[in-house]
């Protein structure tokens, strides 16, 4: 009896090592957020209605992701590759007068890691 028993522990002993083996679900791939700067006009700064805008976004961007908005508005934007990352520009829109608003920006990587970042601008008449 003992022997079965003795048997029947070490059977699990051998199955369960083989099941740590593998790893806990905390070892799966690091998740890399997309990063941006280099915003223009800078932060807190004035800008005309229909005034250009841009900024970088870091090279672990995927470049299809991105997604801009101003007062929940979406813009249109120009994404050119850039040396480390991507050139991003666009317009402020036209009907935007008198008033401080947010340029946001939304984006993923392409390990569908999701990045947000955006920045204040004033706006005038």
């Amino acid at each position: 009896m003992k022997t079965i028993q003795l048997l029947c522990i070490l059977g699990l002993t051998l199955l369960s090592a083989q099941v740590f083996a593998y790893g806990s679900s905390s070892s799966s791939k690091s998740c890399t957020k997309p990063h941006f700067s280099d915003f223009t006009p800078a932060d807190k700064a004035t800008a005309a209605p229909k005034s250009a805008f841009s900024f970088t976004a870091s090279a672990d961007t995927n470049p299809k992701s991105i997604v801009v908005d101003i007062k929940k508005q979406p813009v249109a934007v120009t994404i050119t590759p850039k040396n480390q990352g991507y050139e991003v520009s666009g317009t402020l829109p036209a009907d935007l007068k008198a008033t401080t608003a947010r340029i946001n920006i939304t984006a993923e990587s392409p390990s569908n890691c999701k990045g947000n970042d955006g920045w204040l601008i004033n706006i005038t008449e």
